[in-house]
């Protein structure tokens, strides 16, 4: 469950999980360490964002948040002091910093060095292995870096005194020792507090909902492009059978069976459904590169491009299917063929 502040619920879930929405605000440290004590919750992770650097964002955690996604060090050290900070994989290899290199990091979450705080740079302590998920696309340092990166050189000593009292997180990241906990008390704070509680899984659905339509849509564009591919090898057969009658004709003569040319034939249409489906599939590979570039950019996201999967085994066993029933239909004039006037017409 994700606590933060009063807002869109699917707006807290995006920016404080998946990093590709601005925050809701920020919400009182002490509030949240006092829900944190609930029983029923496992294990408490603050987050506090709001700056970047080149682009990318910047989180201020504790240990347990590299620790929950399995992340490890590929390189250097972790972030143990103030200012010091570890890289993901990707930030690490769009950025080309090294380890002991200083960044200075810019107020907002696009990039902007119109606002930087030039008057504390960060150090690069450590750079992580790739782990598949968010993490190789931030920039991760502890809590009080990001409190005093944000302090006004102007504060006064009695304001310095009792700081600790007006500490802010943007979020919460909570797990719960069972399902139940996570309902009850997303319940109770939505209610009872001025926080929002926002569950990860409800709101992703929610929002799959509302995309299903589009889905659908492509979904039935791809299934009528197969159809319309089955067509087309179907004609494409038809086209060779009439053209070819002559070599078919003569290859009769000289002692092939119906059996013999069916088979040349279907040959001829697996190739060509194979080649299309290699095409295809290495299209495919090409276009998500190609997006993955975009999401790259734009949200600091990249697709992974896998091996072929069961799924596009079953598709490649339905082209074949196809592939079958069309030789048989557009062979079905090999049965009729008439050798001796199809020769005359020569």
């Amino acid at each position: 469950m994700v606590i933060g502040a009063k807002g869109s619920p699917l707006q807290l879930v995006l920016s404080a999980i998946l990093h590709i929405d601005n925050p809701t605000g920020n919400i009182s440290l002490d509030e949240t360490l006092r829900i944190s004590k609930n029983p029923m919750i496992k294990e408490a992770i603050p987050v506090s964002y709001g700056d970047n650097y080149r682009g990318y964002r910047i989180l201020g955690t504790t240990g347990k948040y590299v620790r929950k996604y399995g992340a490890t060090l590929k390189e250097g050290k972790l972030n143990t002091k103030n200012f010091e900070a570890i890289f993901g994989a990707e930030v690490a290899k769009k950025l080309n910093l090294n380890i002991g290199s200083l960044f200075v990091s810019s107020h907002g979450l696009l990039q902007n060095e119109i606002e930087a705080h030039d008057e504390k740079p960060f150090v690069v302590s450590g750079i992580l292995a790739p782990t598949g998920t968010v993490v190789d696309h931030l920039i991760i340092t502890n809590l009080e870096s990001i409190w005093e990166v944000h302090e006004h050189k102007d504060e006064h000593s009695e304001h310095e005194k009792h700081k600790e009292e007006h500490k802010e997180i943007t979020a919460l990241l909570l797990n719960f020792r069972n399902p139940i906990g996570a309902l009850q008390l997303s319940r109770s704070i939505n209610k009872n507090t001025s926080l929002q509680a926002a569950l990860p899984k409800f709101e992703i659905e929610r929002l799959l909902n509302f995309l299903g339509i589009g889905f659908q849509a492509i979904n039935g564009i791809a299934i009528a492009i197969l159809l319309v591919a089955g067509l087309s090898i179907f004609i494409s057969l038809i086209k060779t059978v009439r053209e070819r009658k002559h070599e078919l004709a003569l290859l009769r003569t000289y002692g092939a069976t119906t059996f013999q040319l069916l088979k040349l034939v279907f040959l001829e249409a697996l190739f060509l459904s194979l080649m299309g489906f290699v095409f295809g599939w290495f299209l495919g590979r090409v276009s998500i590169l190609f997006f993955s570039n975009l999401a790259s950019d734009t949200y600091k996201y990249h697709l992974e491009i896998s091996v072929p999967d069961m799924q596009e085994f079953f598709i490649l066993i339905i082209v074949i299917f196809m592939t079958i029933l069309a030789s048989i239909s557009a062979s079905y004039s090999l049965f009729k063929l008439n050798i001796s006037k199809i020769l005359a017409d020569v």
